[in-house]
């Protein structure tokens, strides 16, 4: 028969350490993201066909999406770091997207 009691905590708290590397690995990313947003404006204003721009028009839609999720992520680290709980930076980023969608609705 399988015990339904309670396990523990499935995975141990993350250190200050740990949190401080999550961080820095989302600052990354957005920088990476940065770099791809520029690449694509260029191809947008330089393309040489009709094809490459509109390809770059649906770039700029993704990149526009993926900064949206780096900024959210790095709410969440950011609040972590702080030294909020995970279920509050968890909340905090949920709104932030949340802001973002209704936005989306509006426009």
């Amino acid at each position: 028969m399988a015990n339904y009691g309670y396990a523990g905590i499935k995975f141990p708290p993350l250190s200050e350490k740990e949190i401080q590397e999550k961080y820095s690995e989302f600052e990354d990313e957005m920088k990476e993201v940065l770099v791809w947003k520029k690449e694509e404006e260029v191809r947008l204003v330089k393309g040489k066909t009709p094809q490459s721009k509109s390809a770059a028009k649906r770039a700029l839609v993704k990149v526009a999406r993926r900064i949206d999720t780096v900024n959210g992520n790095l709410l969440y680290w950011k609040l972590r770091k702080e030294g909020k709980s995970h279920f509050y930076a968890n909340i905090e980023r949920a709104e932030f997207w949340d802001t973002l969608k209704n936005k989306d609705k509006e426009d």
